[in-house]
């Protein structure tokens, strides 16, 4: 499966909850949450070096039907409600179309 959608995102945390956004962020990854899916190809969270509650995203799926699908559904609400309380701020959605490059963790 290639990856033929992504987006990126940052997200500023209310004053030190950097680490709970990432911890949150990360169960993403659990069975049964949104990065979990098959259709997930890249999930990358990263916090900023100068900044502890400054937290990246980075994602890559299959299709742009398939992210859309599977954050319609239950499990990807809750875990973006929850997101939704520790943000303070976050910056605009950049969706991309992937071409090259590498994804290994």
């Amino acid at each position: 499966m290639d990856v033929r959608y992504g987006f990126s995102a940052t997200l500023t945390a209310r004053p030190g909850l950097g680490r709970q956004l990432t911890e949150l962020l990360l169960s993403g990854l659990d069975e049964g949450s949104p990065a979990a899916s098959e259709h997930c190809l890249v999930y990358l969270v990263s916090r900023s070096a100068a900044d502890p509650d400054v937290v990246h995203v980075i994602e890559g799926w299959s299709s742009e039907e398939e992210h859309h699908r599977v954050f319609a559904g239950q499990a990807a609400q809750a875990l973006v409600a929850q997101v939704r309380e520790l943000v303070a701020a976050q910056s605009p959605y950049t969706d991309h179309v992937p071409v090259g490059g590498k994804a290994a963790f």
